[in-house]
C-alpha cells in the first residue's frame, strides 16, 4: 500500500522504517526544513540516533507530495498540532482513506480527543475512516526489532486493515472498537507516568510508585468511562500495559521528567534536558480542565498539575494526596 506517515519525529520515523520492512511504499513527511535536510543527510531524526531510515522512504515538507494518492495516512506529530495539521492537509485527502493516529494527548483548549479532532477538522472523512493505534510501545525498542504488542482500534473493518498493515514478527496487533477508551489510557497514563517518575526522584520507593500507579489507572479510567468508553480497555494493553511500561521505564520521557522534578530539579530545565516533546506537560493541563468541566475527583492529576504549573513543593503534593479523606477503595 502506499502509505504517508506526517510526523517524522522518532515515532514517525520509526513506524516509517517498519511499514517499508513490511512491503509498503512510504513518504515521511517533515515540517521543518532544516530538520528535513539532516533527515537527508543522517536518514535519521536530530534527537532520535536509533533509526536508520530505509533509502527507499521518500522525505519531503510538501504535504501535497506527502498526501495526495496515499491510501493510508499515519499522523504522528505532536498532539496540541493536531488540529493545525489536519487543517494543512485537508485539501489534499479523499473520502476513502484511512487515518491512523499513533500521536497521545489531549487537546488543551477543547479537551477533545485527537480522533474528535481529526472529524471536526475533516469532515469529509467518515468517522469510520479514523483509527488510532496505540499500546506499550517504545520507538528505540520497534526499532531494535523487540517483541511489542499493540492496538489498532475503531471500526472493525478498518481497525481489521490497519492490524494486517503494521504486524510483524516482532509486532503483534490486536484490535479494539473502543477508541475513546484507547485513547484516553494512552493520553492520561503520560501524566500518571509524571507522578510516579516524581516520586521515584524524592527516593520514595517502590510501594510509592505502586500505590501511585494502581490509582492513577483509577483516574484514566474513571475519566474514560466518563466520556463514554469500556471499562474492560482500561485493563488492557492501552491501559494497564501502557501505564506500567511508561511509569517504571527509564526508556520513558515522563517518567524521566517527573523523576528530574522529584530530584529538585525546575520544571523548565526539566522540559530542556529531556530534549524532545513530553505529552504528559500539556495532557495534564488538558485533563485538568477536562476533569472540571466533567466533575470528576482526579487527585493524583490535580497535584501533578499543581507542581508543575503552579511549582507546589512535591513533598507538599505527596502529603495533601496521603491526607485525604479515607474512604474505600
Amino acid at each position: 500500500m502506499k502509505i504517508a506517515v506526517i510526523g517524522a519525529g522518532a515515532w514517525g520515523t520509526t513506524l516509517a522504517q517498519h511499514l517499508i520492512k513490511n512491503g509498503h511504499q512510504i513518504t515521511l513527511w517533515e515540517f521543518d526544513k532544516s530538520r528535513l535536510e539532516y533527515l537527508k543527510t543522517r536518514r535519521h531524526p536530530l534527537f532520535f540516533h536509533h533509526v536508520n531510515l530505509d533509502k527507499n522512504i521518500l522525505l519531503t515538507n510538501a504535504l501535497a507530495q506527502a498526501v495526495t494518492k496515499k491510501d493510508i495516512i499515519v499522523l504522528a506529530v505532536p498532539s496540541q498540532t493536531m488540529r493545525d495539521t489536519s487543517k494543512k492537509i485537508k485539501r489534499y485527502i479523499d473520502k476513502n482513506q484511512i487515518f491512523v493516529i499513533v500521536s497521545k494527548g489531549i487537546e488543551i483548549k477543547t479537551g477533545k480527543l485527537l480522533s474528535e479532532v481529526i472529524r471536526e477538522e475533516l469532515n469529509l472523512i467518515a468517522p469510520k475512516n479514523i483509527t488510532a493505534l496505540s499500546g506499550p510501545s517504545f520507538a528505540k525498542e520497534v526499532v531494535r526489532g523487540l517483541p511489542t504488542t499493540m492496538v489498532s482500534a475503531g471500526d472493525k473493518k478498518n481497525s481489521e486493515i490497519i492490524q494486517k498493515i503494521f504486524s510483524a514478527p516482532n509486532l503483534r496487533i490486536y484490535t479494539n472498537s473502543d477508541i475513546i477508551g484507547v485513547e484516553v489510557g494512552g493520553a492520561v497514563k503520560n501524566v500518571i507516568a509524571i507522578a510516579a517518575g516524581i516520586a521515584y526522584g524524592m527516593g520514595l520507593g517502590d510501594n510509592t510508585a505502586a500505590a501511585i500507579i494502581t490509582r492513577g489507572l483509577v483516574e484514566v479510567a474513571r475519566l474514560g468511562i466518563k466520556l463514554g468508553a469500556k471499562k474492560e480497555t482500561f485493563a488492557g494493553l492501552t491501559g494497564m500495559g501502557d501505564l506500567v511500561m511508561t511509569a517504571f521505564s527509564k526508556n520513558s520521557r515522563n517518567r524521566n521528567f517527573g523523576e528530574l522534578i522529584g530530584s529538585g530539579v525546575m520544571v523548565k530545565n526539566a522540559s530542556r534536558k529531556i530534549g524532545m516533546v513530553v505529552e504528559g506537560i500539556p495532557t495534564t493541563e488538558a485533563v485538568i480542565k477536562l476533569s472540571k468541566k466533567l466533575k470528576i475527583e482526579m487527585p493524583i492529576t490535580n497535584e501533578v498539575h499543581k507542581i508543575i504549573f503552579e511549582n507546589k513543593n512535591p513533598k507538599s503534593a505527596i502529603l495533601s494526596l496521603m491526607m485525604r479523606n479515607t474512604k474505600p477503595e
